[in-house]
């Protein structure tokens, strides 16, 4: 009976087993099951090391599973309606890495949104894939991108037939859905994989009050952070499959590539006991959260000078379902930035925030949180605006366009060709030969590749003023861009790139 498996936990049960037998170890780790006395031990315990063990007999190895990981994978697999689930101790990153170069060779297009984490771009380098990127539906009043219409992708398709794959993000990191149901069906209708990223979406899986999950909307292959929403340990997440259209072999030994040879032990258990958690309790405690998310943005609307964003905001909007466990405020009419209220929050309130925008915060709610918490972050809002309202002037509007570069050439091509450093300023009209992001959330404004725009130099430098966290190569305030005078364009199959 499908209740009594998933009481089971083999992955854990093993683990503990093997840590309670007083092991004389001869193996790796060197910590030796915690006879090593550290200070993280003084506060952790040392159960923690007892139980960071590395694939002894019995305990099966993550690269080629047969016993206890296997299970474990087939009943998270069976938890998420998928046919297939592979553990993860590399993070979603790992996931998408290993699905587009799984699916995709060297040239094939793949279409995509623009508003796609800085992994997806490392994939198209190691992959050698051609990006087709596809606009997302811009909210000009948050200075948000959000999800693709059905429409737009079909565009795309129709321009791009040969296509080999496409891929939706489901939810965005605000929680905006496309419709991803509809989006997949038109896909296979035209022989392409679809591929999801559901970083922020596992907990899809265990409600059904919330937007519908990529496996249960017919998608073929979907990366999901485990740890973002559902309780496991960081950097655990599972890929799931659906269907007939993966090459699990190609895949496998993809992710054989990609993944540590020394998986933790203890983000695998994770994964395992979390999976039992939310199976039993997720339904009931994630309609609880749903309710106590509701009431906060209730109460949220009360307050002068914030405005909170909702299902209905979304749809208005061309957004296709909206994920409630998450809260978006724009703050801006208080004349602060959503960068000022994400470190005064942390300062002033002891509440760590998601991520900051120019006009707005993330806060993203999970089982985990306690109405104490809630609660302390409508007093944040509210003291803010008690301070700050109609004391500060409101931030001018956004004047958000979304125009993305131009591609050039492919980025692993980009990445290959020779560079050059130039300051920013000077960067106008250059091919780029790094990705630059804001981080959180790692989407790109310029990938490797593309055109350099004087609005990407404009973004740039906006955000470097806002004191964002800028991840590039360099962080003198110069750009590299490819070295045109020594670069030997290729024309043709540059499968050797």
């Amino acid at each position: 009976m499908k209740e009594d498996r998933q009481k089971k936990t083999p992955f854990v049960t093993k683990l503990e087993e093997y840590a309670m037998k007083n092991v004389s170890s001869f193996d790796v780790p060197g910590h030796k099951l915690g006879k090593i006395k550290t200070d993280l031990m003084d506060f952790t315990g040392i159960n923690t090391y007892a139980l960071d063990s590395n694939a002894p007999i019995g305990l099966d190895t993550l690269g080629k599973p047969t016993g206890v990981i296997r299970e474990a994978e087939k009943l998270m697999a069976e938890a998420c309606h998928a046919d297939k689930c592979y553990f993860l101790v590399n993070g979603t990153t790992v996931g998408i890495l290993s699905m587009i170069m799984a699916i995709c060779r060297a040239n094939d297009k793949i279409i995509l949104p623009r508003n796609v984490h800085k992994s997806v771009i490392n994939a198209l380098i190691l992959s050698g894939a051609m990006p087709i990127f596809v606009k997302p539906d811009i909210d000009s009043e948050l200075g948000i991108a959000n999800g693709v219409s059905l429409e737009t992708y079909q565009e795309a398709i129709e321009q791009h037939p040969d296509a080999k794959a496409l891929f939706i993000i489901n939810p965005t990191y605000f929680g905006v859905v496309s419709e991803i149901e509809k989006i997949t069906a038109l896909a296979h209708e035209h022989d392409i994989v679809v591929l999801a990223d559901e970083a922020h979406g596992t907990q899809f899986y265990f409600s059904d009050l919330l937007p519908i999950s990529a496996m249960d909307a017919g998608v073929d292959i979907s990366a999901s952070s485990f740890h973002k929403t559902c309780g496991s340990l960081t950097q655990s997440s599972v890929l799931l499959t659906k269907g007939g259209r993966i090459d699990h072999i190609r895949l496998e030994a993809t992710l054989n590539m990609l993944q540590s040879t020394s998986p933790s032990s203890l983000l695998i258990a994770s994964l395992d006991s979390s999976r039992k958690t939310l199976y039993f309790e997720g339904k009931d405690r994630i309609a609880k959260l749903i309710a106590a998310a509701e009431k906060l943005r209730d109460n949220l609307r009360t307050v002068p000078g914030i405005k909170v964003v909702d299902r209905d905001y979304i749809t208005e909007r061309n957004g296709f379902d909206f994920d409630l466990t998450k809260i978006v405020v724009k703050v801006s009419d208080l004349g602060l930035s959503g960068f000022e209220v994400y470190q005064k929050m942390r300062k002033n309130y002891n509440i760590q925030l998601e991520l900051a925008e120019s006009h707005i915060v993330l806060a993203v709610l999970t089982i985990g949180n306690t109405q104490d918490d809630l609660e302390n972050l409508f007093f944040a809002f509210k003291d803010l605006s008690r301070r700050y309202y109609k004391i500060r002037n409101r931030l001018p509007k956004i004047k958000f366009s979304y125009q993305f570069p131009e591609t050039y050439v492919r980025p692993r091509d980009a990445y290959h060709a020779p560079k050059l450093e130039v300051p920013l300023a000077e960067a106008y009209d250059e091919i780029s030969a790094e990705s630059i992001m804001i981080y959180p959330p790692g989407i790109p404004l310029l990938i490797p590749g593309e055109v350099i725009t004087q609005d990407v130099i404009d973004d740039i430098e906006f955000y470097l003023k806002k004191g964002s966290v800028i991840h590039s190569e360099l962080d003198n305030g110069q750009v590299r861009i490819i070295d045109k005078e020594h670069w030997i364009k290729w024309e043709g199959d540059d499968d050797d790139f």
